[in-house]
């Protein structure tokens, strides 16, 4: 077999492998956006809108973290700006409607499979799809309990 008639295997391969390494940051992406949407379960004494938040600034500024590490003064400015933005909708999101949290999160979901298809902050590989993951479960979550008018302290 030559190496063009092997090149489709090794790509589907690879391929397969991928989504292998894939697969667990995604379960636990899961579990932690159910957690990310129960979360103000965990703080009853504090209004719900605070505890999504600080749940979304947190997630926000993981990145920064993960800028400073990439070391790159570009990389840090973009991610800075990006996390500010996050910032400014989950403050407004305290005194606003619920659905700035779910689009926030929405939002973020987005950055970050922005961020797995282009690698920008470099050391994050498994990260973006695991924080995607997060954000999208806890999105629909706390969507599906506004339209279902479920409320456990709006």
């Amino acid at each position: 077999m030559t190496a063009s008639e092997r090149a489709p295997d090794m790509q589907r391969s690879r391929a397969t492998a991928g989504a292998r390494g894939l697969r667990t940051p995604i379960m636990w992406g899961v579990v932690w956006g159910c957690l990310q949407a129960a979360s103000p379960l965990g703080f009853f004494w504090l209004h719900d809108a605070i505890v999504y938040a600080f749940g979304l600034v947190l997630i926000a500024a993981v990145y920064v973290g993960f800028a400073v590490a990439d070391g790159r003064s570009r990389v840090l400015a973009v991610e800075i700006g990006v996390a500010s933005v996050f910032v400014v909708v989950a403050a407004v999101g305290v005194t606003g409607s619920a659905w700035l949290f779910v689009a926030g999160l929405a939002g973020h979901g987005l950055k970050d499979l922005w961020q797995h298809r282009t690698g920008f902050v470099a050391g994050t590989r498994w990260w973006p799809p695991f924080c995607a993951t997060v954000d999208v479960v806890a999105a629909t979550l706390i969507a599906v309990t506004i339209v279902a008018d479920v409320r456990v302290g709006w």
